[in-house]
């Protein structure tokens, strides 16, 4: 079930200590407000922690520290965002048994392109970014492999195949990490891909998506290659079954049968829920990804 809700509808369960799947579960629908969080927990035995979820929150004892005995601190509210994030990652981190598959890419075909069509970015006013590059990759390899593209049922007796590619992108803001959705990525050139997450780039920085913008996506790709890192764990974002990680570009020594070269790379971290991937699937998918992100050509093929 793909759960629409506001970020505010998101904090106040958050606050109430209750998930948006339970009272979504509990009333039969996807669509929820701040009544629904209200009548879900005036109504008998839902309130009490009865998912892996809901016992999560409820461990504050862990928390209740004097953190001042021990010298001076200082506090600062959490924002909206942050709270929503504190419960729906610690909620995830709780249901879904996660395993995290790392590799690498060789992005020197990538390279070279965005600098044959540097001149036309700039008559199209639209910046190619390699992004671009890993967003359209990461359809394709969805269209390929369609277990990644898929949801638990509420009775986990079911798994949702879903026809659609909608790929979320988490963005890092002043207020929180918000996580937008680009759709219908396979239907989309690399110039629209750019264009399309510039604009919800933007309005994720200025706190303008709209509710509707940040649901219904099949996948999440989280990207740290601006900041550094050789590799990182994202988490899983229920309902989805993957998320995959960026890290920042090296070079890697490369031996081609007669001398070493050092060719460029990026670390890719693709964690995945157990129970429908195994590793198998896992290193396949991360293999067709890999020969898409090295030979780009193929994508539109």
């Amino acid at each position: 079930m793909e759960i629409q809700a506001s970020p505010s509808v998101r904090a106040y369960a958050a606050e109430k200590n209750v998930t948006l799947v339970d009272v979504a579960t509990s009333l039969k629908r996807s669509v929820l407000g701040k009544e629904d969080i209200d009548r879900f927990c005036a109504t008998p035995n839902t309130n009490l922690g009865t998912s892996v979820a809901s016992a999560v929150a409820n461990t504050a004892e862990y928390w209740a520290i004097d953190h001042a005995q021990f010298g001076p601190i200082s506090v600062e509210p959490l924002t909206r965002i942050e709270q929503v994030a504190e419960a729906n990652l610690s909620a995830a981190n709780a249901m879904i048994p996660q395993v995290t598959h790392h590799d690498y890419a060789e992005i020197s075909a990538i390279e070279a392109f965005r600098e044959r069509v540097k001149s036309e970015a700039q008559q199209r006013g639209v910046k190619l970014t390699a992004l671009a590059f890993h967003l359209r990759a990461l359809a394709e390899c969805l269209f390929k492999f369609p277990r990644f593209n898929a949801s638990i049922s509420a009775d986990k007796k079911h798994l949702i195949l879903k026809q659609y590619v909608h790929i979320a992108l988490a963005v890092d803001t002043p207020y929180g990490l918000v996580v937008p959705v680009l759709r219908d990525v396979t239907e989309k050139g690399l110039w629209d891909i750019s264009s399309e997450v510039s604009d919800l780039v933007e309005k994720a920085q200025s706190r303008k998506l709209r509710p509707e913008e940040m649901a219904g996506g099949s996948i999440t790709i989280s990207n740290l290659g601006r900041l550094g890192g050789t590799a990182f764990t994202p988490i899983v974002n229920p309902p989805q079954v993957a998320i995959l990680g960026l890290s920042r570009s090296e070079f890697r020594p490369y031996w081609d049968g007669s001398t070493w070269q050092a060719i460029p790379t990026i670390p890719l971290d693709l964690s995945y829920d157990h129970r429908i991937i195994n590793g198998a699937d896992a290193a396949r998918f991360m293999n067709a990804y890999r020969k898409f992100i090295s030979m780009p050509e193929l994508m539109f093929s």
